[in-house]
């Protein structure tokens, strides 16, 4: 738990009339504790992701010698093709990597072109439209892509060891369920 004193003013503001708001929506008071406290540590989570410590400390691990964006579009390259996350399998095309990077497609042009450098994805024509140019993953970012999920859940083996089957199942179920209220209140 965060040192109260550490906490910025605003911040702190903020919670008064998150926990007062919470109140008027009929929270109990451990509730209202339980939810700020989750709030805190979900900012903690998101930042983690969002600045990308956790690929770009399995990457280190690996000696992968790639930047977090670069991960960031090879796993998105093949998210596309797979369909994961998505409707339906798709050719990865500078497009929907922009799309998928929430960036520019001049930026995701420019990340496609390290990785092409870098022997990760090659430039391959679409058999949709042979005017397109498609991206396409190397075995080398198949295998790496492969060694990542092999040391993440080597890490996940570690956070989760001394958990309860039951906590796990209950911590699954219930991520699930906060998840799927998430996309409902925040759609795209």
């Amino acid at each position: 738990m965060t040192d109260p004193t550490s906490v910025p003013q605003p911040v702190l503001q903020h919670r008064a009339e998150a926990a007062r708001a919470l109140a008027d929506a009929g929270f109990a008071p451990e509730a209202i504790e339980a939810l700020l406290a989750f709030d805190a540590e979900h900012f903690l989570y998101v930042r983690r992701v969002m600045k990308g410590d956790i690929p770009q400390s399995l990457m280190r691990e690996l000696g992968a010698g790639i930047e977090v964006s670069q991960f960031h579009a090879m796993s998105a390259i093949l998210r596309i093709r797979s369909g994961y996350g998505r409707g339906a399998p798709a050719e990865p095309t500078v497009g929907l990597l922009a799309e998928e990077l929430c960036v520019d497609p001049s930026r995701a042009s420019r990340i496609a072109a390290d990785l092409v450098e870098r022997g990760l994805i090659t430039r391959g024509v679409s058999q949709e439209d042979g005017r397109r140019s498609i991206l396409v993953p190397t075995k080398a970012a198949t295998a790496l892509m492969q060694d990542f999920l092999r040391v993440k859940w080597q890490r996940n083996l570690r956070i989760f060891q001394d958990w309860s089957a039951e906590d796990i199942a209950a911590f699954a179920r219930l991520f699930a369920r906060y998840n799927e209220g998430v996309g409902r209140n925040y759609p795209l």
